[in-house]
């Protein structure tokens, strides 16, 4: 098990560009299986998540082939409908590839999705939607089996707007028969990117970012030009949430301010010094840090949950008493026994934190539960006192490419190892 070993109490400094938004390269990546061709996808990051993706289209046929961030993905082959149980069960945004497999084929055949255990992440809304567009779907030991000669549009509305569920009908609806409307849609940036990218393809698809989305379903789709993948919002917070927590500086370059606004408003109240430009964000942490009084998660264009556990982790040196209510995903705060181990004041009640600062950070052995709170504790043993190891790499790999080579590259002393270290005395990381 490979972990991450890090000398805190160094202010990071410098420029960095975001790397591409995995959360809008998956969707894209399944939605090439839609037409028949050639790709071309720019900016798409080597993560753990992308690589499960890849090898998933391979497995039904596609060739997918890398050369540095651009992806050539040849949809000619596709040859299968059946994903294979073993790679589905690695992510869960796996799961929309049942929109694109019953579209262009007829019938999909998947396991149930694995990916980060951050609570209760039903699929119920992908499956009631795909129902509604005629798929007849059957479950029996652990796989899903969904049939549609030819989806027929309608009306979905869905309980809650789930950015997956969102993307997934978008895509079967692409080339279903005539119009479906996807109401209480997810208004988040990646779906107006995929948006942006089928209808590229020929698809017609207006509303992306609004709450009613309309697509007119036609009869084939084709590739598109080559299509460039949007920033990773959350990659730009988390190192925002870096330069914030370690009193640094950093310029974030490649980057859609318009994307992060909620984040920047978050971190400006506690004193954070943040300028805007065009494709730019320049950040300074600035002590006293001011604690926030409360704060909730939301759908976009709300705090992102995929933003809590960092904005969580950096107001532990907060002056005052904050609150942090997790509104989308249960089970999203496993990181906060870790952080208590290092010092953190924090009182976790069901979907509400209670963080006491400031408090001391003191290294500590930690372990990554998933994603977002790996990055957490890198955060805060950024900012701690003597050397803490973070175990669990492989969850921050999913999301955040060589993410200790963009630290180091800001000034951080910060190393990736595949032993079990022991705690050093600090100079020795």
């Amino acid at each position: 098990m490979e972990s991450f070993v890090i000398e805190g109490g160094v202010r990071l400094s410098g420029t960095v560009r975001v790397h591409g938004a995995k959360n809008a390269a998956l969707p894209i990546l399944a939605a090439t299986l839609l037409a028949d061709g050639l790709f071309v996808l720019e900016n798409v990051p080597d993560l753990l998540d992308i690589r499960s993706m890849e090898e998933i289209l391979m497995a039904l046929g596609v060739r997918v082939k890398r050369e540095g961030e651009m992806l050539v993905v040849d949809a000619r082959g596709l040859r299968s409908n059946v994903v294979p149980e073993a790679l589905m069960s690695r992510m869960r945004s796996s799961i929309f590839l049942m929109g694109p497999l019953l579209a262009r084929t007829g019938e999909a055949v998947l396991g149930y999705p694995g990916g980060c255990a951050i609570g209760t992440r039903p699929i119920d809304l992908h499956l009631e939607g795909l129902k509604k567009l005629g798929a007849v779907i059957h479950e029996y030991g652990g796989t899903i089996l969904a049939r549609a000669p030819r989806l027929e549009g309608t009306t979905i509305v869905l309980d809650y707007p789930s950015v997956g569920a969102t993307e997934n009908l978008m895509m079967a609806a692409a080339l279903a028969r005539g119009t479906t409307r996807i109401v209480n849609a997810a208004r988040e940036p990646e779906i107006q990117e995929l948006e942006r990218f089928l209808n590229a393809m020929g698809a017609r698809i207006r509303g992306a970012g609004t709450h009613a989305i309309v697509i007119e379903g036609v009869e084939r789709l084709h590739p598109p030009r080559p299509h460039r993948v949007i920033p990773d919002r959350i990659v730009a917070g988390t190192l925002l949430a870096a330069a914030a927590i370690t009193e640094g500086r950093i310029v974030l370059e490649d980057v859609i301010p318009e994307h992060l606004e909620a984040v920047i408003d978050a971190f400006r109240k506690t004193g954070a010094r943040i300028e805007v430009a065009p494709d730019r964000i320049a950040v300074e942490g600035v002590r006293p840090y001011r604690a926030i009084h409360r704060l909730s998660t939301s759908p976009h264009p709300g705090f992102p949950t995929d933003m809590q556990p960092q904005l969580l982790a950096y107001l532990t040196q907060a002056e005052g008493t904050s609150v942090l209510v997790e509104t989308v995903f249960d089970g999203r705060f496993r990181h906060v026994p870790e952080l208590v181990k290092m010092g953190a004041d924090i009182v976790v009640d069901y979907h509400t934190a209670v963080i006491r600062g400031p408090r001391r950070l003191v290294g500590a052995r930690v372990r990554a539960t998933d994603l977002r709170a790996g990055a957490a504790l890198v955060l805060a043993g950024l900012a701690a006192e003597g050397v803490t190891i973070v175990e669990g790499a492989v969850h921050i790999d999913r999301g955040y490419h060589r993410l200790e080579e963009t630290f180091a590259a800001l000034g951080a002393r910060i190393v990736r190892t595949t032993e079990r270290p022991l705690l050093a005395p600090e100079g020795q990381v």
